[in-house]
């Protein structure tokens, strides 16, 4: 055989097509060769000194069988810097290959050609050509280029260019190792039976549903009544079942498009940020999930974050109000106690030495401790400390950089730095004050001792006074923060004199402003 396929371990060496003699082997790659003509030989060849002496292999007669010599084709055709060679080997490397695998008929070409360059000329020359799909020097008659780029002259530039790119390939520094080719096999992604070349998963939704129309037949003229000219049941039975298995198709679609939409492909990430949050918001987040297959990605991302900041709200209040049930006044207290609280959880049970089963009990096991949320800002120590520096107005709370309005929250978390008076309230002409206990006043516990005053004095139940607490801080919060008298008596449809003491208090604290 004289043709051989010399295909390189790295891309942008010589590679391409080699020639050698069939009797002595010698490379004839790139000098004039004699091939036999005769159909008994196949890419039988020869060089000029083993045809000039009558050297034989194989099949080969050299007395009866005929010839042709084949000189090389560097010449110019096309352009000045490709001759017909590689032109030649371009166009079979690109039927072997496909149009698109330009490193690999690179490697066809040879001559140090780069992937870059040999899709660059593909491009100027046959593509964009005003004769596309032939070039513009395709008359067999147009021999310029040729007389501008004699043969010898070409070929001496063409072995320069060969010499310079392979000194430069030996003193350029080593190439990294190559990677494994992303391939369309499931194997090649960290979600397990995806296939990332094809977009596909190894297991589709409804995957069975190709076999109800893999035998079915449609021909032209089937299923009409040449009599009657009507549909026949068959065929309605199989415009039915290609209906139900376009549907099928179309819910898979949709599955797939919510999938890429929110990157639930990139499985390690997501992962990652999964280890961050608590139970309580995992266990949250994924109650959302079925949300995402009715919206995009950004407002499913603005839904899940609102939620959650919502749930570390709750918390952070449930938190307080346990803390104000342990009489705990500052948010710095309340962090130690608990510390104290969890070293007390993970301390062992004390055994008494007449236990007699101390020895065999399992020890009691130890509480995982939760990763720090968004909730443990919302009761940190420091919290004051950023309300003053923010320099918001008395009792208001700065939420991801806004105010959002006046605090509930009269036990010293204000950035006000003037001491408060105490507010006195007066009382009500024929109206006794009532004594509040936690057995008549079930919520007295949610008011602080300055409310609960105010509510004995206008006898007034805890959770009424609440109620009409927040329905006039709403209505403030409308027009920022500030409201008349008379706006707060017309939201309380309750004695006029009860409600100026409760808006007294209000302005007092500092909660709402005096128009």
């Amino acid at each position: 055989m004289g043709v051989i396929r010399k295909k390189t371990v790295t891309r942008g060496t010589e590679g391409g097509l080699k020639y050698i003699c069939d009797v002595c082997s010698a490379d004839i790659t790139s000098t004039v060769r004699i091939r036999c003509a005769d159909s008994s030989c196949n890419d039988y060849d020869l060089c000029v000194p083993c045809f000039s002496i009558g050297s034989s292999s194989q099949n080969h007669d050299p007395a009866t069988h005929a010839f042709s010599v084949i000189e090389q084709h560097s010449i110019p055709i096309y352009t000045a810097d490709w001759g017909a060679d590689e032109e030649l080997l371009l166009l079979e490397g690109a039927e072997v290959y496909g149009l698109g695998s330009w490193a690999d008929i690179a490697d066809h070409i040879g001559g140090y050609r780069t992937k870059d360059e040999v899709r660059d000329h593909y491009i100027d020359t046959y593509v964009k050509s005003t004769n596309f799909p032939l070039p513009e020097r395709a008359d067999p008659k147009d021999t310029s280029l040729l007389v501008e780029n004699p043969r010898d002259v070409f070929q001496a530039r063409k072995k320069r260019r060969i010499e310079e790119r392979k000194n430069a390939a030996k003193s350029a520094p080593p190439a990294a190792p190559k990677q494994k080719p992303t391939a369309s096999v499931p194997a090649c992604h960290e979600v397990q039976g995806y296939m990332p070349g094809r977009l596909e998963f190894e297991t589709e939704f409804a995957n069975d549903a190709e076999e109800a129309v893999q035998h079915m037949q449609f021909d032209p003229g089937d299923g009409i009544n040449p009599r009657t000219g009507e549909i026949e049941p068959e065929m309605e039975l199989k415009i039915v079942v290609m209906d139900i298995y376009n549907s099928r198709l179309t819910t898979r679609a949709e599955r797939k498009k919510v999938i890429f939409e929110h990157h639930l492909l990139e499985y390690r990430k997501n992962a990652a940020l999964d280890k961050k949050r608590t139970k309580e918001e995992r266990d949250l987040l994924n109650k959302v999930k079925p949300f995402a297959r009715m919206t995009n990605h950004k407002d499913f991302q603005e839904l899940s974050s609102g939620l959650e900041y919502e749930h570390n709200l709750r918390q952070a209040v449930a938190q307080l109000q346990d803390w104000r049930h342990m009489r705990i006044g500052d948010l710095k207290t309340g962090e130690k106690y608990e510390s104290e609280k969890q070293a007390r959880a993970q301390r062992p049970a004390p055994t008494g030495s007449f236990d007699r089963l101390a020895g065999i009990r399992p020890p009691k096991p130890v509480p995982p401790i939760e990763t720090p949320s968004a909730t443990t800002a919302l009761t940190a120590p420091e919290l004051p400390e950023r309300l003053k520096n923010a320099q918001l107005p008395f009792g208001s709370l700065a939420i991801n950089g806004q105010t959002k309005g006046p605090v509930a929250n009269g036990n010293g978390n204000s950035a006000s730095t003037n001491p408060k008076t105490q507010y006195t309230v007066a009382p009500i002409a024929g109206v006794s004050p009532l004594k509040l206990t936690p057995d008549n006043a079930t919520d007295i516990q949610l008011l602080t001792p300055e409310e609960a005053e105010l509510c004995s004095v206008l006898r007034m139940m805890p959770k009424a006074y609440l109620t009409i607490k927040e329905g006039i801080m709403r209505e403030a919060m409308k027009t920022g923060g500030s409201l008349k008298r008379k706006s707060a008596r017309e939201v309380c449809k309750i004695d006029g004199t009860k409600v100026s003491r409760i808006y007294d208090f209000l302005v007092h604290s500092g909660w709402i402003q005096k128009v």
